[in-house]
C-alpha cells in the first residue's frame, strides 16, 4: 500500500503534466489532500463522467449551450432535444442538492446518457467549511460543475441580486480555493466556476483586501457596509483575480453587448489565454431594445469565437419552458431564453 508521500507524489505529477489542470492554482499541497480523503474512498461515477464530459465538449466544441431546468421531466426534455448540458438555477439548486441527483435520476431512468449537471452555489458569506461542504454535497449528488458568486449571501432575493454586498476579493479566492480542493478531495475533476458583481454591486462587507482598496469610495452605510465603485474595471479586476482560480469565468452583464464581452474577453486574455469563459443569455434581459433579429441570432455563435464556450440560458425557475425553447436555444436564439485553507 502507497504511503501519504508515495500518494502525494503521484498526485502533484499528475497535476503538473495533465492539461486539464494547466494554469489552475492551488493554494494547498498533494498532502493535504491525501490526508483528507481518508482510508476508504467512495466512487461518484455521475459526477465523474459529467465532469469530464463537460471537459471534453468545452475543448471540442464552439460553445455548450445548457438551459435552466428545475425539474427531471424539463431535464429529460432537454436533453432529448439535444441541449449537452443542463444549468441549475441558484435558488433551486443551492436549497438542497437533492435536486442535483434529482435531475440525473430521470435522465437515467429516461434511458438517457446523463447531461453533465452545473449547478449555482450562490454562496458567498457562508465561510470556507461551508464552501467545502456544499461542494462536496454537489458531487456527491452528480454535480459535475459549481459556480460561486462573490456576493454576501443574505443580500440576495429569490437567487437575483438585491441590494448587492460584495465580500473582498481574497476571501472569494478561498472560497474558490476550498471548492477546488472538495473536489480533489473525492476524486473528481468537479468545474469551478467563479463569477462576480462588482460591475453594479456598490456595497463591500469589508476593506481588509487591499486588492479592494482602489475601489473604495470612503463611504460607509449604517450597516457597516463600504461603498465601493461599481462598474467593468471592477468586474475585471476581480476576474483577472479569479482566473488561476476558476475553471470558467463568468462575465455578468445585464445587457446583450458584443463589444463588452470582447473587451473583457481581451482583458482577461491578455494575462491568461487559455481561460474559458461563461456567459450568461437570460431571458430577463431586453434582447430586442438591444438587438435585433438579425443580431440576436447569431448573437451566441459570435460570442463562441470570442470563447466564451459555456453558454447558460438560465430560464425556468418555477416557469415551465415555453415550447420550442429547447430548440430555440440549440439554434442560438438567446432571447427564449479548514484544514489546509487556513
Amino acid at each position: 500500500m502507497e504511503t501519504i508521500t508515495e500518494q502525494a507524489a503521484n498526485l502533484r505529477k499528475a497535476w503538473e503534466t495533465d492539461q486539464r489542470w494547466a494554469g489552475i492554482r492551488r493554494d494547498y499541497t498533494a498532502e493535504d489532500v491525501i490526508r483528507l480523503r481518508g482510508f476508504l474512498a467512495e466512487e461518484h461515477t455521475l459526477a465523474r463522467r459529467g465532469a469530464q464530459r463537460l471537459w471534453e465538449l468545452l475543448q471540442s466544441e464552439d460553445a455548450v449551450r445548457a438551459f435552466g431546468a428545475i425539474t427531471g421531466n424539463q431535464a429529460v426534455q432537454q436533453v432529448k432535444a439535444g441541449l449537452q448540458a443542463v444549468y441549475l438555477p441558484g435558488g433551486e439548486a443551492a436549497a438542497d442538492a437533492n435536486l442535483v441527483r434529482q435531475i440525473n435520476n430521470a435522465m437515467l431512468r429516461a434511458d438517457q446518457q446523463a447531461a453533465p449537471v452545473v449547478t449555482d452555489a450562490e454562496t458567498g458569506s457562508g465561510g470556507l467549511p461551508d464552501a467545502f461542504e456544499l461542494m462536496t454535497s454537489m458531487i456527491e449528488a452528480g454535480a459535475a460543475g459549481v459556480l460561486f458568486e462573490d456576493l454576501l449571501s443574505p443580500g440576495k432575493k429569490c437567487g437575483h441580486p438585491g441590494g448587492q454586498v460584495l465580500i473582498p476579493t481574497g476571501q472569494h479566492i478561498k472560497t474558490l480555493n476550498a471548492a477546488r480542493l472538495a473536489a480533489d478531495v473525492l476524486d473528481v475533476p468537479a468545474l469551478v466556476i467563479a463569477r462576480t458583481h462588482a460591475h453594479t454591486a456598490s456595497l463591500l462587507t469589508s476593506d481588509v483586501d487591499e486588492q479592494d482598496h482602489e475601489f473604495l469610495t470612503g463611504g460607509r452605510t449604517a450597516e457597516g457596509f463600504h461603498r465601493v465603485q461599481p462598474g467593468r474595471y471592477a468586474r475585471v479586476t476581480r476576474g483577472l483575480a479569479f482566473a488561476p482560480y476558476a475553471d470558467l469565468l463568468w462575465l455578468e452583464t445585464s445587457t446583450p453587448s458584443l463589444a463588452e464581452a470582447r473587451a473583457f474577453a481581451t482583458i482577461i486574455y491578455s494575462q491568461y489565454p487559455d481561460q474559458l469563459l461563461a456567459y450568461s443569455c437570460s431571458p430577463s434581459i431586453s434582447w430586442r431594445a438591444h438587438l435585433d433579429d438579425a443580431s440576436t441570432a447569431k448573437f451566441q455563435r459570435e460570442l463562441a469565437a470570442m470563447g466564451y464556450r459555456f453558454q447558460f440560458i438560465t430560464s425556468s425557475g418555477s416557469e415551465a419552458p415555453q415550447p420550442g425553447a429547447e430548440q430555440a436555444a440549440l439554434t442560438g436564439s438567446a432571447e427564449t431564453v479548514q484544514f489546509a485553507l487556513t
